[in-house]
């Protein structure tokens, strides 16, 4: 019986496909923590959100100089109403600007203790019982209330999108935040002419500091980039490392996250302040300032007249590509971003104005982690 001998074009087919297979795997072992995310469910958005100007009595407590303190040798129980609160003149204070080393990254710090009184603004404003002489014993710690969650529901907001970019260019977009116990996710999703899609996806922990990604994956036509954080560093797409810097957010969740630090007065809102956040991408990361220039009222499509204040962000050095994001808080809307104007170079730009937002109902929440036992 004649032998069989491979042809020489099969056998050059088999040894591409196992060069082929062996670089697969040898990748897959290279990059465990940079596979694709696992999304969380689609949430239920049971209600429309109106704007709705924050509180005087919020307003009044971010205000508001620290109480006296109370003598312990009085006995007789002073009242003090919330109208009378409320009437006395009060000295505005600001609160400082957070503070970081362009140079180095700080490690994560543990955060001071938060502060509830935005929760409740009328328990805030109650006195608190009398102390008498005779208490020698340390209030019973292990009764106290626990944090208040500050964060808001699971929340959608939907944009329509215009632009230029080597011509007019129309679409729509969102912005969805929803949360599961303790993780949440962030997702962008930006759709041009029913063809081109870009999904921009931040995950991570929530935590009495912030939020703390753990992961970022940028979605487009021309490619999908991700970036890892975790153990206290930074990966990068090309599987560089850096330091983890402290309070660092990626290009989807720095919207939620600014927009928490304004609503709990963690950064005042006002015009001639900087707000400084470290951002991740799958290229780089550094320090970005956006200065508050100016408040205007923009015209909502489905929203009517709103106020808001506008953010632009300071060129930094050495950046990695040419993009960069204004951005529009408005107060009655819960502080969240309203308009986003990206700027692409050469005269290119595609800019969001929210036409609805919508909200899901408050969901049953474990306490938030700590960020030092996250990694």
């Amino acid at each position: 019986m004649p032998s069989w001998t491979p042809k020489p074009l099969l056998l050059a087919l088999g040894v591409v496909l196992l060069g082929h297979w062996t670089g697969l795997s040898w990748l897959r072992a290279q990059l465990p923590t940079i596979g694709p995310l696992a999304l969380m469910r689609e949430p239920l958005f049971t209600r429309v959100i109106e704007p709705v100007e924050p509180t005087e009595a919020i307003a009044l407590l971010r205000a508001a100089p620290p109480a006296p303190k109370r003598e312990p040798k009085r006995r007789a129980a002073v009242t003090t109403t919330l109208p009378t609160l409320l009437s006395a003149p009060i000295e505005a204070a600001t609160l400082p600007v957070l503070a970081m080393d362009e140079s180095l990254p700080a490690p994560w710090a543990e955060p001071p203790p938060p502060d509830n009184t935005l929760a409740n603004p009328v328990a805030a404003a109650a006195p608190a019982p009398e102390a008498h002489a005779s208490d020698s014993t340390a209030p019973d710690l292990g009764n106290a209330a626990p944090t208040a969650d500050t964060w808001p529901p699971d929340t959608r907001l939907v944009y329509a999108l215009k632009g230029y970019y080597r011509g007019d260019m129309y679409g729509s977009g969102r912005v969805q935040w929803q949360r599961e116990q303790s993780r949440y996710q962030v997702q962008i999703e930006l759709r041009l002419a029913l063809l081109v899609r870009v999904a921009l996806t931040s995950q991570g922990e929530i935590t009495n500091a912030g939020l703390l990604p753990n992961a970022y994956q940028e979605q487009a036509p021309w490619g999908e980039r991700r970036v890892v954080l975790k153990d206290g560093y930074v990966t990068f797409h090309n599987g560089r490392q850096s330091p983890h810097p402290q309070a660092l957010q990626d290009t989807a969740s720095q919207f939620v996250e600014l927009s928490h630090r304004f609503a709990t007065g963690r950064e005042v809102l006002q015009v001639g302040r900087q707000v400084q956040v470290w951002l991740a991408r799958p290229q780089g990361m550094a320090l970005w300032t956006y200065d508050v220039i100016e408040e205007v009222t923009l015209e909502l499509p489905e929203l009517g007249p709103v106020r808001a204040f506008h953010l632009r962000p300071r060129p930094i050095a050495n950046p990695q590509g040419a993009i960069t994001a204004e951005l529009w808080f408005a107060p009655s809307l819960q502080y969240l971003p309203v308009r986003v104007r990206i700027v692409l170079g050469s005269g290119n730009y595609a800019e969001l104005l929210v036409e609805r937002i919508e909200q899901g109902a408050p969901p049953m929440l474990a306490p938030p982690v700590n960020p030092m036992w996250a990694y």
